[in-house]
Protein backbone atom coordinates (compact mmCIF):
# COMPACT_ATOMS: atom_id res chain seq x y z
CA UNK A 1 0.00 0.00 0.00
CA UNK A 2 3.01 2.55 -0.54
CA UNK A 3 1.98 3.15 -3.99
CA UNK A 4 3.38 2.25 -7.66
CA UNK A 5 6.71 1.77 -8.14
CA UNK A 6 8.68 1.61 -11.75
CA UNK A 7 9.06 -2.03 -13.32
CA UNK A 8 10.63 -4.42 -15.09
CA UNK A 9 9.59 -3.05 -18.52
CA UNK A 10 11.37 0.41 -19.15
CA UNK A 11 12.11 -0.38 -22.92
CA UNK A 12 13.81 2.76 -24.54
CA UNK A 13 14.88 0.39 -27.49
CA UNK A 14 11.22 -0.25 -28.60
CA UNK A 15 9.84 1.56 -31.35
CA UNK A 16 5.84 2.24 -31.74
CA UNK A 17 4.53 0.30 -34.47
CA UNK A 18 4.38 2.33 -37.52
CA UNK A 19 0.98 4.63 -37.61
CA UNK A 20 0.46 4.59 -34.08
CA UNK A 21 0.90 8.05 -33.12
CA UNK A 22 -2.81 8.96 -33.42
CA UNK A 23 -4.08 6.39 -31.29
CA UNK A 24 -1.64 6.94 -28.19
CA UNK A 25 -4.37 9.11 -26.87
CA UNK A 26 -5.85 5.78 -25.21
CA UNK A 27 -2.98 4.68 -23.89
CA UNK A 28 -3.02 6.69 -20.22
CA UNK A 29 -6.82 6.09 -20.14
CA UNK A 30 -6.31 2.10 -20.66
CA UNK A 31 -3.09 1.89 -18.46
CA UNK A 32 -4.25 3.81 -15.68
CA UNK A 33 -7.36 2.17 -15.67
CA UNK A 34 -6.09 -1.45 -15.77
CA UNK A 35 -3.02 -1.13 -13.69
CA UNK A 36 -5.52 0.86 -10.97
CA UNK A 37 -7.07 -2.78 -10.58
CA UNK A 38 -4.03 -4.11 -8.80
CA UNK A 39 -2.86 -1.08 -6.59
CA UNK A 40 -6.76 -0.21 -5.33
CA UNK A 41 -6.92 -4.67 -5.01
CA UNK A 42 -3.81 -4.54 -3.01
CA UNK A 43 -5.01 -1.99 -0.14
CA UNK A 44 -8.67 -2.17 0.06
CA UNK A 45 -8.45 -6.08 1.34
CA UNK A 46 -7.07 -5.77 4.95
CA UNK A 47 -9.98 -3.65 5.64
CA UNK A 48 -12.45 -5.91 4.36
CA UNK A 49 -10.64 -8.83 6.58
CA UNK A 50 -12.87 -9.05 9.36
CA UNK A 51 -15.67 -9.08 7.55
CA UNK A 52 -14.40 -11.73 5.31
CA UNK A 53 -13.66 -13.73 8.42
CA UNK A 54 -16.65 -13.47 10.20
CA UNK A 55 -18.57 -14.52 7.25
CA UNK A 56 -16.82 -17.76 7.13
CA UNK A 57 -15.58 -18.04 10.65
CA UNK A 58 -12.10 -18.57 9.70
CA UNK A 59 -9.10 -18.93 11.47
CA UNK A 60 -6.44 -16.54 11.50
CA UNK A 61 -4.05 -18.71 8.97
CA UNK A 62 -7.06 -18.38 6.30
CA UNK A 63 -6.75 -14.70 6.31
CA UNK A 64 -3.12 -14.77 5.93
CA UNK A 65 -3.44 -16.93 2.80
CA UNK A 66 -6.48 -14.37 1.65
CA UNK A 67 -4.02 -11.58 1.30
CA UNK A 68 -1.19 -13.94 0.78
CA UNK A 69 -2.25 -15.77 -1.99
CA UNK A 70 -1.94 -12.49 -4.17
CA UNK A 71 0.61 -11.35 -3.12
CA UNK A 72 2.73 -14.72 -3.47
CA UNK A 73 1.92 -14.94 -7.04
CA UNK A 74 2.33 -11.15 -7.39
CA UNK A 75 5.91 -11.33 -5.89
CA UNK A 76 7.38 -14.48 -7.11
CA UNK A 77 5.61 -13.61 -11.03
CA UNK A 78 6.08 -9.98 -11.60
CA UNK A 79 9.46 -10.34 -13.28
CA UNK A 80 8.42 -13.12 -15.35
CA UNK A 81 5.48 -10.97 -16.06
CA UNK A 82 7.67 -8.14 -18.18
CA UNK A 83 9.56 -11.10 -20.35
CA UNK A 84 5.82 -12.30 -21.42
CA UNK A 85 5.37 -8.88 -22.27
CA UNK A 86 8.54 -8.26 -24.34
CA UNK A 87 8.18 -12.10 -25.95
CA UNK A 88 4.48 -12.19 -26.82
CA UNK A 89 3.43 -8.13 -26.72
CA UNK A 90 2.54 -6.35 -24.28
CA UNK A 91 -0.70 -5.00 -25.36
CA UNK A 92 -1.78 -9.00 -25.48
CA UNK A 93 -0.55 -9.77 -22.16
CA UNK A 94 -2.23 -6.42 -20.54
CA UNK A 95 -5.59 -7.83 -22.20
CA UNK A 96 -5.00 -11.05 -20.93
CA UNK A 97 -4.13 -9.67 -17.45
CA UNK A 98 -7.26 -7.94 -17.26
CA UNK A 99 -9.71 -10.41 -18.48
CA UNK A 100 -8.29 -12.98 -15.94
CA UNK A 101 -8.03 -10.18 -13.17
CA UNK A 102 -12.10 -9.95 -13.90
CA UNK A 103 -12.23 -13.40 -14.03
CA UNK A 104 -10.50 -13.84 -10.74
CA UNK A 105 -12.00 -11.18 -9.11
CA UNK A 106 -15.70 -12.59 -9.86
CA UNK A 107 -14.83 -15.74 -8.48
CA UNK A 108 -13.38 -13.78 -4.87
CA UNK A 109 -16.99 -11.96 -4.98
CA UNK A 110 -18.85 -15.56 -5.68
CA UNK A 111 -16.61 -17.48 -3.27
CA UNK A 112 -18.77 -20.06 -1.36
CA UNK A 113 -15.50 -20.65 0.73
CA UNK A 114 -12.11 -19.40 2.51
CA UNK A 115 -10.73 -22.12 0.22
CA UNK A 116 -12.08 -20.84 -2.82
CA UNK A 117 -11.76 -16.96 -2.16
CA UNK A 118 -8.08 -18.11 -1.92
CA UNK A 119 -7.67 -19.74 -4.88
CA UNK A 120 -9.41 -16.66 -6.70
CA UNK A 121 -6.79 -14.74 -5.16
CA UNK A 122 -3.80 -16.79 -6.25
CA UNK A 123 -5.28 -15.99 -9.76
CA UNK A 124 -5.84 -12.20 -9.25
CA UNK A 125 -2.35 -12.01 -8.35
CA UNK A 126 -1.20 -13.95 -11.28
CA UNK A 127 -3.09 -11.78 -13.47
CA UNK A 128 -2.21 -8.64 -11.85
CA UNK A 129 2.03 -10.26 -12.44
CA UNK A 130 0.62 -9.60 -16.07
CA UNK A 131 -1.47 -6.62 -16.13
CA UNK A 132 0.88 -4.29 -13.81
CA UNK A 133 4.14 -4.58 -16.14
CA UNK A 134 2.50 -4.56 -19.39
CA UNK A 135 0.88 -0.87 -18.35
CA UNK A 136 4.20 0.74 -18.07
CA UNK A 137 5.59 -0.93 -20.85
CA UNK A 138 3.22 0.64 -22.98
CA UNK A 139 3.57 4.00 -21.86
CA UNK A 140 6.96 3.80 -21.92
CA UNK A 141 7.20 2.61 -25.88
CA UNK A 142 4.26 5.07 -26.71
CA UNK A 143 5.98 8.07 -25.35
CA UNK A 144 9.32 9.77 -25.83
CA UNK A 145 11.23 12.34 -24.29
CA UNK A 146 9.21 14.43 -22.32
CA UNK A 147 5.66 13.27 -23.14
CA UNK A 148 7.43 9.86 -21.80
CA UNK A 149 8.22 11.86 -18.29
CA UNK A 150 4.93 13.40 -18.19
CA UNK A 151 3.00 10.08 -19.19
CA UNK A 152 4.46 8.11 -16.31
CA UNK A 153 4.34 10.62 -13.68
CA UNK A 154 0.94 11.00 -14.79
CA UNK A 155 0.33 6.99 -13.87
CA UNK A 156 1.97 7.02 -11.02
CA UNK A 157 -0.09 9.68 -9.67
CA UNK A 158 -3.01 8.19 -10.85
CA UNK A 159 -1.89 4.81 -9.22
CA UNK A 160 -1.43 6.60 -5.75
CA UNK A 161 -4.98 8.41 -5.98
CA UNK A 162 -6.27 5.19 -6.20
CA UNK A 163 -4.24 3.66 -2.90
CA UNK A 164 -5.56 6.54 -1.30
CA UNK A 165 -9.13 6.37 -1.91
CA UNK A 166 -9.04 2.79 -2.09
CA UNK A 167 -9.41 1.91 1.74
CA UNK A 168 -12.18 4.34 2.60
CA UNK A 169 -14.12 3.74 -0.68
CA UNK A 170 -13.85 0.06 0.26
CA UNK A 171 -14.71 0.22 3.92
CA UNK A 172 -17.95 2.06 2.92
CA UNK A 173 -18.77 -0.44 0.64
CA UNK A 174 -18.36 -3.19 3.01
CA UNK A 175 -20.58 -1.42 5.42
CA UNK A 176 -23.21 -0.76 3.37
CA UNK A 177 -23.74 -3.37 0.51
CA UNK A 178 -20.63 -6.63 1.60
CA UNK A 179 -17.33 -7.52 1.77
CA UNK A 180 -18.23 -8.93 -1.63
CA UNK A 181 -18.23 -5.73 -3.38
CA UNK A 182 -15.10 -5.01 -3.09
CA UNK A 183 -14.56 -7.43 -5.74
CA UNK A 184 -17.73 -6.94 -7.48
CA UNK A 185 -16.16 -3.52 -8.91
CA UNK A 186 -13.57 -4.80 -10.45
CA UNK A 187 -14.95 -6.08 -13.58
CA UNK A 188 -17.10 -3.23 -14.81
CA UNK A 189 -13.36 -1.42 -14.27
CA UNK A 190 -11.73 -3.67 -16.05
CA UNK A 191 -14.12 -3.77 -19.10
CA UNK A 192 -13.66 0.16 -19.72
CA UNK A 193 -10.21 -0.86 -19.75
CA UNK A 194 -10.45 -3.41 -21.72
CA UNK A 195 -12.48 -1.01 -24.44
CA UNK A 196 -9.36 1.01 -24.55
CA UNK A 197 -6.40 -1.44 -25.09
CA UNK A 198 -8.25 -3.06 -28.14
CA UNK A 199 -8.08 0.65 -29.36
CA UNK A 200 -4.44 0.78 -28.78
CA UNK A 201 -1.55 0.32 -31.71
CA UNK A 202 -0.50 -3.19 -32.35
CA UNK A 203 1.71 -4.71 -29.92
CA UNK A 204 4.54 -3.19 -28.67
CA UNK A 205 7.79 -5.88 -28.65
CA UNK A 206 11.74 -5.33 -27.54
CA UNK A 207 14.46 -5.88 -28.86
CA UNK A 208 15.02 -8.65 -26.53
CA UNK A 209 11.84 -10.31 -27.88
CA UNK A 210 14.10 -13.79 -28.87
CA UNK A 211 15.46 -14.69 -25.31
CA UNK A 212 13.92 -17.46 -23.77
CA UNK A 213 11.29 -17.29 -20.59
CA UNK A 214 13.14 -18.41 -16.85
CA UNK A 215 10.41 -20.43 -16.51
CA UNK A 216 12.61 -22.50 -14.31
CA UNK A 217 13.27 -19.96 -12.36
CA UNK A 218 9.97 -18.77 -11.79
CA UNK A 219 8.53 -21.80 -10.86
CA UNK A 220 11.17 -22.39 -7.90
CA UNK A 221 10.95 -18.83 -6.30
CA UNK A 222 6.97 -19.90 -6.50
CA UNK A 223 7.91 -22.82 -4.98
CA UNK A 224 10.54 -21.29 -2.11
CA UNK A 225 8.56 -18.31 -1.42
CA UNK A 226 4.83 -20.72 -1.29
CA UNK A 227 6.82 -23.03 1.14
CA UNK A 228 8.05 -20.54 3.08
CA UNK A 229 4.84 -18.75 3.68
CA UNK A 230 3.41 -21.74 3.97
CA UNK A 231 5.33 -23.24 7.07
CA UNK A 232 5.66 -19.63 8.86
CA UNK A 233 1.44 -19.57 8.60
CA UNK A 234 1.67 -23.20 9.80
CA UNK A 235 3.95 -22.60 12.94
CA UNK A 236 1.99 -19.55 13.96
CA UNK A 237 -1.38 -21.54 13.68
CA UNK A 238 0.49 -24.27 15.96
CA UNK A 239 1.69 -26.75 13.29
CA UNK A 240 4.92 -26.52 14.64
CA UNK A 241 6.55 -29.76 13.02
CA UNK A 242 4.70 -29.24 9.88
CA UNK A 243 5.85 -25.74 9.65
CA UNK A 244 9.76 -26.22 10.15
CA UNK A 245 10.09 -28.68 7.92
CA UNK A 246 8.33 -26.55 5.26
CA UNK A 247 10.51 -23.66 6.29
CA UNK A 248 13.29 -26.44 6.28
CA UNK A 249 12.45 -27.42 2.35
CA UNK A 250 12.56 -23.63 0.89
CA UNK A 251 15.68 -23.37 2.06
CA UNK A 252 17.38 -26.08 -0.46
CA UNK A 253 14.34 -24.64 -3.25
CA UNK A 254 16.11 -21.21 -2.60
CA UNK A 255 19.50 -22.51 -3.23
CA UNK A 256 18.49 -24.22 -6.41
CA UNK A 257 16.27 -20.91 -7.62
CA UNK A 258 20.05 -19.48 -7.17
CA UNK A 259 22.29 -21.68 -9.13
CA UNK A 260 19.45 -21.54 -11.74
CA UNK A 261 19.73 -17.97 -11.74
CA UNK A 262 23.35 -17.77 -12.38
CA UNK A 263 23.08 -20.58 -15.38
CA UNK A 264 20.16 -18.96 -17.41
CA UNK A 265 20.79 -17.32 -20.75
CA UNK A 266 18.14 -14.39 -19.65
CA UNK A 267 16.98 -14.64 -15.09
CA UNK A 268 14.25 -13.00 -13.98
CA UNK A 269 17.17 -11.78 -11.45
CA UNK A 270 20.75 -10.83 -12.41
CA UNK A 271 22.48 -11.94 -9.59
CA UNK A 272 25.08 -10.00 -11.49
CA UNK A 273 23.05 -6.75 -10.28
CA UNK A 274 24.35 -7.87 -6.21
CA UNK A 275 27.76 -7.06 -6.71
CA UNK A 276 26.97 -3.12 -6.11
CA UNK A 277 27.06 -2.58 -2.62
CA UNK A 278 24.71 -0.02 -3.39
CA UNK A 279 21.98 -2.30 -5.25
CA UNK A 280 22.52 -5.14 -2.59
CA UNK A 281 21.91 -2.42 0.16
CA UNK A 282 19.16 -0.99 -1.38
CA UNK A 283 16.93 -3.94 -2.16
CA UNK A 284 17.81 -5.37 1.75
CA UNK A 285 15.88 -1.74 3.02
CA UNK A 286 13.38 -2.38 0.64
CA UNK A 287 12.77 -5.97 2.23
CA UNK A 288 13.21 -5.01 5.53
CA UNK A 289 10.51 -1.56 5.13
CA UNK A 290 8.13 -3.06 3.22
CA UNK A 291 7.90 -6.13 5.65
CA UNK A 292 7.39 -4.00 8.75
CA UNK A 293 4.79 -2.00 6.86
CA UNK A 294 2.78 -4.75 5.37
CA UNK A 295 2.51 -6.32 8.75
CA UNK A 296 1.67 -3.05 10.77
CA UNK A 297 -1.38 -2.53 7.91
CA UNK A 298 -2.78 -5.98 8.15
CA UNK A 299 -3.39 -6.13 11.98
CA UNK A 300 -4.25 -2.22 12.34
CA UNK A 301 -7.64 -2.92 10.88
CA UNK A 302 -8.17 -5.46 12.80
CA UNK A 303 -7.88 -3.49 16.12
CA UNK A 304 -9.56 -0.78 15.21
CA UNK A 305 -12.62 -2.64 13.87
CA UNK A 306 -12.51 -5.70 16.37
CA UNK A 307 -11.19 -3.62 19.55
CA UNK A 308 -12.31 -0.06 19.01
CA UNK A 309 -15.49 -0.97 17.10
CA UNK A 310 -14.20 1.44 14.02
CA UNK A 311 -16.69 1.01 10.88
CA UNK A 312 -15.34 -0.24 7.84
CA UNK A 313 -15.44 2.50 6.64
CA UNK A 314 -13.51 4.27 9.45
CA UNK A 315 -10.77 2.23 9.75
CA UNK A 316 -10.22 2.56 5.77
CA UNK A 317 -10.62 6.58 6.56
CA UNK A 318 -8.03 6.15 9.25
CA UNK A 319 -5.56 5.30 6.94
CA UNK A 320 -6.00 8.27 4.45
CA UNK A 321 -3.49 10.72 6.24
CA UNK A 322 -1.00 7.78 5.27
CA UNK A 323 -1.30 7.75 1.99
CA UNK A 324 -1.81 11.04 0.88
CA UNK A 325 1.42 12.40 2.97
CA UNK A 326 3.37 9.26 0.98
CA UNK A 327 1.29 10.57 -2.38
CA UNK A 328 2.09 14.31 -2.02
CA UNK A 329 5.69 14.26 -0.14
CA UNK A 330 7.25 11.97 -2.58
CA UNK A 331 7.77 14.67 -5.04
CA UNK A 332 9.64 16.89 -2.72
CA UNK A 333 11.41 13.58 -1.54
CA UNK A 334 13.13 12.73 -5.01
CA UNK A 335 14.52 17.14 -5.39
CA UNK A 336 16.03 16.04 -1.88
CA UNK A 337 17.89 13.01 -2.97
CA UNK A 338 19.18 15.24 -5.71
CA UNK A 339 20.42 18.17 -3.66
CA UNK A 340 22.13 15.67 -0.49
CA UNK A 341 22.01 12.45 -2.44
CA UNK A 342 20.31 8.82 -0.75
CA UNK A 343 22.65 7.78 1.96
CA UNK A 344 21.04 10.73 4.68
CA UNK A 345 17.30 10.09 3.94
CA UNK A 346 17.82 6.24 3.94
CA UNK A 347 18.80 6.57 7.48
CA UNK A 348 16.26 9.15 9.02
CA UNK A 349 13.63 7.84 6.60
CA UNK A 350 13.38 4.25 8.54
CA UNK A 351 14.11 5.72 11.67
CA UNK A 352 11.20 7.57 11.73
CA UNK A 353 9.47 4.90 10.31
CA UNK A 354 10.22 3.05 12.83
CA UNK A 355 9.19 5.90 15.63
CA UNK A 356 6.11 5.68 13.84
CA UNK A 357 5.60 2.46 14.77
CA UNK A 358 6.64 2.41 18.33
CA UNK A 359 3.79 5.39 18.57
CA UNK A 360 1.43 3.37 17.02
CA UNK A 361 1.86 0.06 19.14
CA UNK A 362 2.05 2.41 22.76
CA UNK A 363 -1.43 4.02 21.40
CA UNK A 364 -2.97 0.78 20.75
CA UNK A 365 -5.22 0.73 24.19
CA UNK A 366 -6.72 4.29 23.08
CA UNK A 367 -10.08 4.58 21.01
CA UNK A 368 -9.35 8.09 20.35
CA UNK A 369 -8.16 8.70 16.58
CA UNK A 370 -6.76 12.15 16.08
CA UNK A 371 -4.72 12.02 19.90
CA UNK A 372 -4.42 7.85 19.56
CA UNK A 373 -3.77 6.83 15.98
CA UNK A 374 -3.13 9.77 13.87
CA UNK A 375 0.14 10.86 15.37
CA UNK A 376 1.95 7.42 14.40
CA UNK A 377 0.32 7.41 11.07
CA UNK A 378 1.72 10.91 10.55
CA UNK A 379 4.95 9.87 11.27
CA UNK A 380 5.17 6.36 9.40
CA UNK A 381 3.96 8.60 6.47
CA UNK A 382 6.59 10.85 6.77
CA UNK A 383 9.20 8.64 7.22
CA UNK A 384 8.13 6.15 4.00
CA UNK A 385 8.16 9.60 2.24
CA UNK A 386 11.65 10.01 2.98
CA UNK A 387 13.06 6.66 2.50
CA UNK A 388 10.88 5.59 -0.82
CA UNK A 389 12.47 8.03 -3.43
CA UNK A 390 15.90 7.39 -1.97
CA UNK A 391 15.31 3.51 -2.44
CA UNK A 392 13.96 4.34 -6.19
CA UNK A 393 17.37 6.28 -6.74
CA UNK A 394 19.80 4.42 -5.56
CA UNK A 395 18.56 0.93 -7.95
CA UNK A 396 18.52 2.53 -10.75
CA UNK A 397 21.80 4.68 -10.40
CA UNK A 398 23.62 1.65 -9.04
CA UNK A 399 22.50 -0.82 -11.90
CA UNK A 400 23.86 -0.72 -15.41
CA UNK A 401 21.88 1.65 -18.06
CA UNK A 402 20.47 -1.56 -19.68
CA UNK A 403 19.54 -3.49 -16.69
CA UNK A 404 17.57 -0.14 -15.43
CA UNK A 405 13.98 -2.26 -15.97
CA UNK A 406 15.73 -5.82 -14.51
CA UNK A 407 17.11 -3.37 -11.74
CA UNK A 408 13.20 -2.06 -10.68
CA UNK A 409 11.42 -5.35 -10.89
CA UNK A 410 13.86 -7.00 -9.01
CA UNK A 411 13.41 -4.03 -5.91
CA UNK A 412 9.55 -4.55 -6.70
CA UNK A 413 9.46 -8.20 -6.04
CA UNK A 414 12.02 -6.99 -2.96
CA UNK A 415 8.98 -5.35 -1.67
CA UNK A 416 6.53 -7.72 -2.37
CA UNK A 417 8.47 -10.64 -1.03
CA UNK A 418 9.35 -8.89 2.33
CA UNK A 419 5.26 -7.85 3.24
CA UNK A 420 4.56 -11.51 2.00
CA UNK A 421 6.86 -12.91 4.51
CA UNK A 422 5.84 -10.75 7.26
CA UNK A 423 2.57 -11.11 6.43
CA UNK A 424 2.51 -15.21 7.11
CA UNK A 425 4.93 -14.46 9.67
CA UNK A 426 2.62 -12.79 12.11
CA UNK A 427 0.64 -16.03 13.64
CA UNK A 428 3.69 -16.21 16.07
CA UNK A 429 2.69 -13.32 17.57
CA UNK A 430 -0.62 -14.55 18.70
CA UNK A 431 1.26 -17.84 20.45
CA UNK A 432 -1.54 -20.18 18.11
CA UNK A 433 -4.57 -18.16 19.22
CA UNK A 434 -7.33 -17.03 17.01
CA UNK A 435 -8.33 -13.67 16.34
CA UNK A 436 -12.00 -14.66 16.70
CA UNK A 437 -11.36 -15.86 20.30
CA UNK A 438 -9.63 -13.25 21.80
CA UNK A 439 -10.04 -10.87 23.91
CA UNK A 440 -9.64 -6.97 23.17
CA UNK A 441 -6.58 -7.05 25.54
CA UNK A 442 -4.44 -10.10 24.30
CA UNK A 443 -5.37 -8.82 20.39
CA UNK A 444 -4.08 -5.31 21.70
CA UNK A 445 -1.10 -7.64 23.44
CA UNK A 446 -0.39 -8.94 20.11
CA UNK A 447 -0.73 -5.94 18.17
CA UNK A 448 2.10 -3.69 20.48
CA UNK A 449 3.78 -6.60 19.47
CA UNK A 450 3.90 -6.68 16.34
CA UNK A 451 4.29 -3.11 16.20
CA UNK A 452 7.42 -3.08 18.23
CA UNK A 453 8.28 -5.73 15.75
CA UNK A 454 7.90 -3.55 12.77
CA UNK A 455 9.82 -0.75 14.53
CA UNK A 456 12.63 -2.96 15.17
CA UNK A 457 12.86 -3.62 11.41
CA UNK A 458 12.57 -0.19 10.38
CA UNK A 459 15.82 0.50 12.60
CA UNK A 460 18.02 -2.16 11.33
CA UNK A 461 16.90 -0.95 7.75
CA UNK A 462 18.36 2.13 8.83
CA UNK A 463 22.03 0.24 9.89
CA UNK A 464 21.63 -1.33 6.59
CA UNK A 465 21.71 2.18 4.87
CA UNK A 466 24.35 3.13 7.40
CA UNK A 467 26.82 0.11 6.35
CA UNK A 468 25.65 -0.11 2.57
CA UNK A 469 24.70 3.05 1.02
CA UNK A 470 27.58 5.55 -0.50
CA UNK A 471 27.92 8.78 0.63
CA UNK A 472 25.77 9.75 -2.52
CA UNK A 473 23.88 7.82 -5.06
CA UNK A 474 25.66 8.27 -8.22
CA UNK A 475 25.49 6.83 -11.77
CA UNK A 476 28.80 4.33 -11.73
CA UNK A 477 31.99 4.88 -12.80
CA UNK A 478 30.94 2.92 -16.49
CA UNK A 479 30.10 6.59 -17.57
CA UNK A 480 31.05 10.23 -17.03
CA UNK A 481 29.56 11.30 -13.64
CA UNK A 482 28.23 14.30 -13.68
CA UNK A 483 29.63 17.24 -10.35
CA UNK A 484 27.11 17.34 -8.23
CA UNK A 485 26.46 20.86 -6.95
Amino acid sequence: MTGPQLLPCETPDVKPPRGSKSKTHWVLPATILGSSLGFIDSSVVNVALPAIQGSFGSSLATMQWVVNGYMLMLASLILLGGSVGDRFGRRRIFIVGLMGFAVASMGCGLAPSAGWLIAMRLLQGASAAMLVPASLAIISAAFRGEARGRAIGTWAAAGALTMALGPPFGGWLVDTVGWRSIFFINPPIAAIALFFAWKLPSDYRSNGASDPLDLRGSMLVVLALGLLCYGLIASGGGNGLIGWLAIAAAIPVGVLFVVAEAHSVAPIMALSLFRDRDFAGANGITVLLYAALSAALFLLPFLLIEVHKYSATAAGAALLPFSLIMGIGSRWTGGLVERIGARIPLIIGPLATGLGFVILGLSGKYPGYWMGFLPGLIVVGLGMTLSIPPLTTTVFDSAPDEKSGTASGVNNAAARGGGLVAVAALGLAFGGSELSSMDANALTDAYRLIMFGAASLAALSAVIAALTIGKRSVVPAREPVPKRR
